[in-house]
This record gives structure tokens, C-alpha cells and sequence, in this order.
């Protein structure tokens, strides 16, 4: 059984107020933080841990053992932060027409275009060796995070960092291909569609 929690409910349950930043803001300094890596364990400490061996139960309380065991770690995730935030001002403050029109041609014909490729080479090879046919998907498919098949196996198609992305929030539900970009060659990881 499922059952949904709101996550007000909790927060007023715990009677917690959490601030509110105008829009994009918290998109943005997330970004900055997955570059600068502000929040890493070795910049904050193992948050997992520390919660486990802190033995109150307020936020309060949780706020000052915190601070007494990490004094300078939210100083230093915020100058991480802030300085990536600097280099990402500089890089807008350059963004023009033209780079932005040059980054769409990118992604449409030729990102497109090789990842195309890829996929079709990486689902040939996969036929080869479980000696069957293969096929990309169709628009419908696709939208099902279908890249194509093998035999009657539907296959998605990603590269090697995709596991890695835990904030992706797409799910799907047929196997993947792992493929990996090493010294000019492609590695393929077919899992258990082979």
C-alpha cells in the first residue's frame, strides 16, 4: 500500500518554518552546489551520521550541537556556493542570441543526430550477439523511455553517469543499456538484455 504525506503536514507537525526564495532561486543555488560541491561530506560532515549521533529532538537543539561540532561549515558551503554563483553571473552576463541559437543547433541536429547513431549501433550489436533483429522505437514508445529493442526485449539506452543522476525525474520501467565513452571507443553494458 501506498499512502502520500504532504510535506507541510510534517513541517507543521513539527512546527518547523522553512524559508521561501523567489522563484528560480532554489533551482539555481542547487546547481551551483552540485559544481562547487558545497555540501559535500568532507565541506558539512556526514550528515547521516552526525543525525544519528545527535540524541535531542528539536530543531533548536539539533541547530546548536550542530554548530558546536561543525562551526565554520556553513561559512564554507556558502563561499563554495557563492563563488560558483559568481562564475555563473560572469557566464550569463555573456549569453547572447547568437550563443544560445548556436547551443540549440547543437542539441537538435547534432547531439540528436549522434545520440541517434549511438543508439542504433549500440541496439545492432546487441541483435548481432543475441543473433535476433532490432529496431528504434517510435514516437509512442518514446515517450514510454523506450530507445528501441531487441528481439521483443524494449531497451532505454543511457549513458554510464544516468544511475548517478538521482534528481531525474523520469522512471522507466523496461532495461537499460549502460554505454560508456572510453579512449575513442564506446563501452556497452547489455546487463541481463543479453
Amino acid at each position: 500500500m501506498k499512502v502520500k504525506i504532504n510535506i507541510k503536514e510534517i513541517r507543521n507537525y513539527m512546527d518547523i518554518d522553512t524559508p521561501e526564495f523567489p522563484k528560480y532561486v532554489n533551482p539555481l543555488i542547487n546547481l551551483a552546489n552540485q559544481y562547487a560541491q558545497g555540501t559535500r561530506p568532507k565541506i558539512v560532515g556526514q550528515m547521516s551520521e552526525l543525525i544519528n549521533e545527535f540524541e535531542g529532538k528539536t530543531l533548536s537543539e539539533w541547530e546548536k550541537w550542530y554548530l558546536e561540532k561543525k562551526p565554520e561549515a556553513i561559512k564554507n558551503a556558502t563561499e563554495k556556493i557563492l563563488q560558483k554563483l559568481k562564475e555563473f553571473k560572469n557566464s550569463l552576463n555573456n549569453i547572447d542570441q547568437a550563443m544560445v541559437e548556436q547551443w540549440v543547433r547543437d542539441l537538435v541536429i547534432v547531439k540528436t543526430f549522434i545520440g541517434l547513431r549511438f543508439q542504433e549501433a549500440i541496439l545492432k550489436r546487441g541483435a548481432e550477439i543475441k543473433n535476433t533483429n532490432y529496431r528504434l522505437s517510435k514516437p509512442d514508445e518514446e515517450t514510454r523511455g523506450i530507445d528501441g529493442y531487441i528481439g521483443e526485449t524494449p531497451v532505454s539506452i543511457k549513458p554510464r553517469t544516468y544511475d548517478a543522476k538521482a534528481s531525474l525525474p523520469e522512471h522507466i520501467d523496461v532495461k537499460i543499456i549502460y554505454y560508456r565513452k572510453i579512449n575513442g571507443d564506446i563501452e556497452v553494458d547489455y546487463g541481463d538484455v543479453l
